[in-house]
């Protein structure tokens, strides 16, 4: 396989400090393993877009369903591989389970994503 030149050091270096301030900092193994599945249950179209409606505001899956024209037992499926990955929660009220993201970081990670990808479009 050919090399890439733009990816690799033209001349051979190599900063021990600075390899080993970011070896500290790093995230350990388990951590990795935690945020790759994080990024794994976020990697599915429609769980992004119910985390795009739920950044919006908090919904029931009748809401859910409208929004997204899928049947309620899809949409609670979804929620329940979200839920089950604590990006978002649920509370009862009344007869209905309303939904919302779980907490700031989640609700961070959605806008931060959704203006990258606005930006990509100019």
């Amino acid at each position: 396989m050919l090399e890439n030149k733009e990816d690799s050091c033209q001349e051979q270096c190599f900063h021990p400090e600075v390899v080993e301030s970011v070896r500290r900092d790093m995230l350990g193994s388990v951590s990795a393993d935690e945020l790759a599945q994080l990024f794994k249950v976020l990697g599915d179209n429609t769980r992004i877009r119910i985390l795009d409606a739920l950044y919006r505001s908090e919904l029931c899956v009748c809401d859910l369903t409208a929004l997204l024209g899928m049947n309620q037992s899809a949409v609670s499926h979804q929620l329940r591989v979200l839920r089950d990955a604590r990006i978002v929660k649920s509370r009862k009220h009344g007869k209905n389970v309303l939904y919302s993201l779980d907490d700031e970081h989640i609700s961070g990670l959605v806008r931060m994503g959704s203006e990258h990808v606005r930006e990509l479009k100019r």
